[in-house]
């Protein structure tokens, strides 16, 4: 364990003006408080808040964050009290100590519902104050370095706790360093395999080639000298989580990926990184694509660098990374970088991001999402995402996570142009929505007055932002229709008690639910995202349901003609034909025929079961039905086929050919009917018909079951 005075001494290094008397009562206390403790290694247990602390002194942190780190774990484990911390070590110091304790509480790898909620709070502690993330991941950091004295299924679930959320945290706050070093320790106990097989053949490849890091250093450093650039060369190979990572997702193997070398050239300015690049690519060629100026356009935590992969000896791969002094601290440490110090003052990095209004940022969108799944979406697509850079039509930089689209670039300019968009342009050319944008791309987005937001953009759009906006949108469209069969369902849900739902008590459950408005509930209660049952309990909070009261409940007779039903895609069922209802949190009902398959997987169940029939009433042609016939290959067939469904007054919508062979062909018709009896009669003429060897109506289980116009 680092003893007092030599931890002092790393903070001494960059804060000689340190308080070294508060640190080592800092550490005295801590010892005391853990005092009788130990480690699963059996190490006595104050060994690991040290080596937090130290770990912190390698970004060069304030003392407040040093003592947290010596603390963290004392108004947790031990007889210590936030009051007696305050009284000792000031306000300041308890707030961050509380606020890593409050951390350490949060299941962050638990059910998605409780992960939501739990990110809420994790980004809520951030925003107090990011330096409790700081020592957060410190903390991690070295529970990982000792993972090996945690039981195997224990091992587990922090390794894939830290790949999954510490890691790319650490990322996105900007620490590479940080967010390498957790991967590869969460790599070596999910796949300890995998990862001493990437070891293995660096070691055969260093046999076969020699030191290759350092002749490409030597090359690189003669190259700068002659241009006269004063500059640092370092080289490494890249982890072998990185390595295994590149592997995957470009299904290729280890002979075959290129890039495996990674080398940084530390300048001492900004200019001489220009003058490096041109040097680098004079001697060797540069890889078309692989080249990022994160100088001119730096990420939003800060970062600023020159990436260009070139071809070196041999032909291979390599990547150079360019920055200043000034931009490698920001690199390796990130948003860290605003606490750093430097000879007893806090480090004057004028690329070191306002963590304020970084964790501002990053915030923002999710502060709108009420949905837990949408949220935790939200939350991983900003964390995991790499960003590409397009061009407004003004030159305007627009920045958007890798695999974004023209949707995505519209509703990051603005909500309003989004929610509008009906096409776009990209260098000019007319593209789908779903392109896929790429660096440098200037994007033009057209609108049109009167277009709303589609169901379908959820499945085109990849920014949280866009999601967020669309998810909004088609919840207050839907809330009309969800408030009509929210009505239907709870006027059933309190008359099958002998209630009444009457305006005063819906509006009690609206005010228990924290709903705002009678609207709001009943829009809550159409979209499946509030229970009937919680609803009737709200407002008579003694009166017990039994379970048969319960399914009667939910077995009550609603028309069809009410808003916030869908037809299922699966079964396709028609007026005239039985139908029952499934419930779909916050989509509506699907409406399935009594026979389809695609019910046995609710049938334990039965709280989202509806008892429906058809509304009264003339039906308009407007119900798509799959037909699939097997039809002669003779002249005019197709035309006669067609001919006689118009004549029935039915409307074909869509037709593919399945299959042709030289005798007869078979071929799928989507044709709009009215009803039951409508489709007998189109059925019937069909198979009068000497040219139609069969005719029959499919049904899909396999289709999803909640159309997309439900969301």
């Amino acid at each position: 364990m680092i003893a007092a005075d030599d931890l002092v001494a790393l903070v001494r290094n960059y804060n000689p003006r340190t308080n070294e008397k508060l640190i080592k009562a800092a550490y005295e206390y801590g010892r005391e408080m853990h005092d009788g403790q130990f480690r699963k290694s059996g190490e006595p247990y104050f060994t690991h808040p040290v080596a937090v602390a130290a770990i912190l002194t390698e970004q060069q942190l304030d003392d407040a964050t040093i003592i947290t780190a010596l603390l963290h774990d004392t108004i947790e484990d031990t007889r210590s009290t936030y009051s007696e911390v305050t009284e000792k070590f000031g306000k300041d110091v308890a707030e961050l100590v509380d606020g890593v304790t409050k951390l350490t509480n949060l299941q962050l790898s638990s059910s998605e519902t409780k992960q939501a909620e739990n990110f809420r709070k994790l980004f809520m502690a951030m925003s107090k104050d990011l330096r409790v993330i700081l020592v957060k991941l410190a903390d991690r950091l070295h529970n990982m370095r000792t993972i090996k004295a945690m039981k195997p299924e224990k091992q587990m679930q922090k390794a894939r706790e830290t790949m999954d959320i510490f890691a790319p945290l650490a990322g996105r706050m900007g620490m590479q360093s940080m967010r390498e070093e957790l991967e590869d320790l969460a790599f070596r106990v999910l796949n300890p395999q995998g990862r001493e097989s990437i070891i293995r053949r660096f070691i055969t490849l260093q046999k076969e080639t020699g030191d290759v890091i350092h002749r490409i250093t030597s090359d690189m450093r003669k190259e700068l000298e002659k241009a006269g650039i004063d500059a640092e060369v370092y080289g490494r190979a890249k982890k072998p989580y990185s390595i295994w990572r590149k592997m995957q997702e470009k299904k290729i193997g280890f002979s075959r990926l290129s890039d495996i070398y990674g080398f940084r050239v530390i300048t001492r300015s900004e200019a001489d990184c220009y003058a490096v690049l041109g040097a680098i690519h004079q001697r060797w060629k540069s890889v078309p694509g692989r080249f990022k100026d994160y100088i001119s356009q730096p990420k939003s935590n800060g970062y600023r660098s020159i990436h260009t992969t070139v071809s070196g000896r041999d032909g291979k791969r390599v990547e150079v990374q360019i920055r200043t002094r000034e931009m490698h601290e920001v690199a390796e440490t990130g948003v860290a970088a605003h606490w750093s110090y430097r000879d007893g003052a806090p480090a004057a990095n004028r690329f070191a991001v306002d963590p304020a209004k970084w964790i501002a940022q990053m915030t923002e969108q999710f502060d709108q999402e009420e949905d837990h799944d949408a949220f935790l979406e939200a939350v991983k697509l900003e964390m995991y995402s790499d960003k590409v850079f397009c061009f407004t039509p003004k030159g305007d930089v627009v920045k958007l996570p890798k695999g974004a689209t023209p949707l995505d670039y519209a509703y990051q300019i603005h909500t309003r142009i989004g929610s509008k968009c009906v096409g776009a342009k990209v260098d000019g050319i007319r593209v789908p929505l779903w392109t896929r944008l790429k660096n440098g791309q200037s994007i033009e987005i057209i609108t049109a007055e009167g277009q709303a937001p589609q169901a379908t953009w959820l499945d085109i759009a990849t920014t949280g932002k866009a999601k967020t906006a669309i998810r909004r949108a088609l919840r207050e469209a839907n809330k009309e229709r969800f408030a009509k069969l929210g009505m239907e369902l709870a006027r059933a849900a309190f008359e099958s008690h002998g209630k009444k739902a009457t305006d005063k008590a819906l509006e009690k459950a609206a005010t228990t639910l924290r709903l705002g408005d009678v609207e709001t509930l009943l829009a809550r209660l159409g979209s499946a995202e509030l229970t009937t049952r919680e609803v009737v309990e709200t407002v008579y909070p003694n009166l017990v349901i039994a379970a048969e009261n319960e399914v009667e409940m939910k077995r009550a007779v609603v028309g069809l003609g009410g808003q916030g039903f869908e037809r299922a895609t699966c079964c396709q069922p028609l007026p005239g034909e039985r139908i029952v209802g499934i419930v779909h949190r916050g989509k509506g009902v699907a409406v399935h025929a009594i026979d389809c398959s695609s019910l046995e997987e609710y049938e334990e169940q039965p709280d989202r079961w509806l008892d429906l029939h058809w509304a009264d009433g003339t039906h308009p042609a407007v119900y798509c039905v799959s037909l699939e016939m097997v039809l002669s290959n003779d002249a005019g067939a197709l035309g006669r086929i067609c001919t006689l469904i118009g004549e029935r007054k039915a409307n074909i919508s869509d037709m593919t050919f399945k299959d042709r062979k030289p005798d007869f062909y078979r071929i799928m018709m989507q044709v709009d009917l009215r009803d039951a009896e409508h489709l007998h009669s189109v059925i019937s003429s069909l198979e009068a018909e000497s040219m139609v060897a069969s005719v029959e109506r499919r049904r899909d289980p396999g289709l999803e079951t909640m159309p997309e116009a439900a969301e």
